[in-house]
């Protein structure tokens, strides 16, 4: 690979290895607000997410545009294996493996934030069918769910 795009390749990682730690802090504090029931700052939080997964396919696509074309291969982890990177420089090297790292932490919060999500959402339909006069579920000393019957908290 020839010296300037040696560069240029780690510039693009250096740029999306500081997009990805800027998305592991928004997932944080995302995560903060969907704990303490923060609507404004969960949808900001959002945003703000979804901004930087957008810059970081940008960048993406040039760090691929330059590994096509000094014919280079940068692996992926797999199974949680920090992959062997043979015919680039180590400095490139050791950002992928940092970038790896990143993104992987960042993909757990993100599955976190996402079953927050879920749970809550689970928890206000209840509330819904509650409302709506429905039986909510429970679950016995079996794990078997139950439906109890109770009356209507409201009409319509």
């Amino acid at each position: 690979m020839n010296s300037d795009t040696h560069r240029r390749l780690e510039v693009v990682l250096d740029r999306e290895i500081e997009a990805a730690r800027s998305l592991a802090a928004a997932l944080d504090a995302e995560r903060a607000a969907l704990t303490s029931n923060s609507p404004d700052a969960v949808v900001e939080k959002a945003a703000q997410k979804t901004e930087l997964f957008g810059m970081i396919e940008k960048l993406e696509a040039q760090r691929r545009e330059l590994c096509d074309a000094a014919s280079i291969c940068l692996p992926n982890i797999q199974r949680g294996r920090i992959p062997v990177i043979s015919g680039v420089s180590d400095t490139v090297a050791e950002r992928w493996r940092a970038l790896l790292e990143l993104i992987a932490g960042c993909r757990v919060a993100n599955e976190v934030n996402g079953y927050i999500i879920n749970a809550r959402r689970g928890q206000v339909n209840q509330l819904f069918q509650i409302l709506r006069g429905g039986a909510p579920v429970t679950y016995g000393p079996q794990g078997k769910t139950l439906a109890s019957s109770l009356r209507a908290l409201a009409r319509a």
